[in-house]
């Protein structure tokens, strides 16, 4: 497969019409037509499902894998050639950073403030996710670092410690029964309605704490990412188990937090592929990352 017929691809499949795509990529119809029929024969397999006149294209499941897997070949032929287009005196290119939420991020805005100034070409994309998901874009080289709160596992990446340490508790209604408590303690959540993380460690973690098996709190969903959590916390659906700091708490919200006693806290990473090496703008970053906690020490 070529990268070029790749995204002749996944243009139609943006389109949703090859003639529009054919315009937009400044080639023929028939020209196009051919490259996706090759495609099609060099896969063994049906991609695309051409309507009568004026019906938009839609994919198989087939082309609906294939959509998946050519935006990460794509995205990741972009990246390796961006990093071989300048010299050490001009540098440029692109550093992905993914994570998950917390406010260890102001460390990593610290440490790209000086880069910005001397090297206005690079430029930096961020990615939201949980552990999961910012494990499998690392592994598969479409970020560069991945940002993880813990616990998590470290043996596939080299990585930073970060002094910064995220405190555990829980989010709820400043008119809940538990707003008038300072610490939230494991016979508090006995019965309530709680929204957990989906990351999977979080829940040895909190098993720990409480004394008991996780799965006797009343669990009533999950969430990847706290925003949306929240909305339901203020709602009245339950209590959401999460980090501080990553909601804003100030002004008008119905919210507050409440750290769990005795106190959980966790630790934040900063990782790479073991055995991967770093672009010169990765590079870069990651001396600037390393000077600012230095300073911070």
């Amino acid at each position: 497969m070529e990268i070029r017929v790749l995204k002749y691809f996944l243009k139609v499949a943006q389109e949703e019409s090859i003639s529009k795509a054919a315009e937009s990529l400044h080639i023929t119809q028939p020209t196009l037509s051919r490259q996706l029929m090759e495609l099609e024969k060099e896969l063994n397999t049906k991609l695309l499902i051409r309507g009568k006149r004026n019906k938009k294209i839609t994919l198989t499941d087939d082309g609906k894998l294939l959509k998946s897997r050519a935006q990460e070949i794509v995205e990741l032929a972009n990246k390796t050639e961006s990093e071989f287009l300048f010299d050490d005196k001009n540098i440029s290119g692109d550093i992905f950073i993914g994570g998950g939420e917390t406010d260890a991020m102001r460390v990593i805005a610290k440490a790209i403030i000086p880069l910005t100034k001397k090297y206005p070409n690079i430029k930096y994309h961020f990615y939201s996710g949980n552990g999961e998901d910012v494990k499998e874009k690392l592994n598969k080289g479409l970020l560069d670092f991945g940002i993880f709160i813990e616990p998590t596992d470290k043996k596939e990446y080299e990585f930073i410690q970060l002094k910064q340490k995220d405190t555990w508790g829980i989010l709820m209604r400043k008119d809940s029964p538990l707003a008038i408590k300072n610490y939230i303690e494991p016979d508090d959540l006995v019965h309530i309605p709680i929204l957990s993380s989906r990351q999977f460690l979080v829940k040895n973690l909190v098993s720990g704490w409480l004394g008991y098996d996780f799965d006797k709190l009343n669990i009533i969903g999950t969430y990847n990412l706290l925003y949306n959590a929240s909305i339901m916390v203020e709602e009245g659906i339950g209590y959401a188990l999460c980090i501080d700091r990553l909601i804003n708490l100030s002004g008008d919200s119905k919210l507050c937090f409440k750290p769990l006693k005795p106190s959980l806290d966790a630790g934040i990473l900063v990782a790479w592929k073991k055995n991967q090496p770093l672009s010169k703008s990765a590079k870069l970053f990651l001396q600037k990352l390393q000077k600012e906690i230095t300073n911070e020490n």
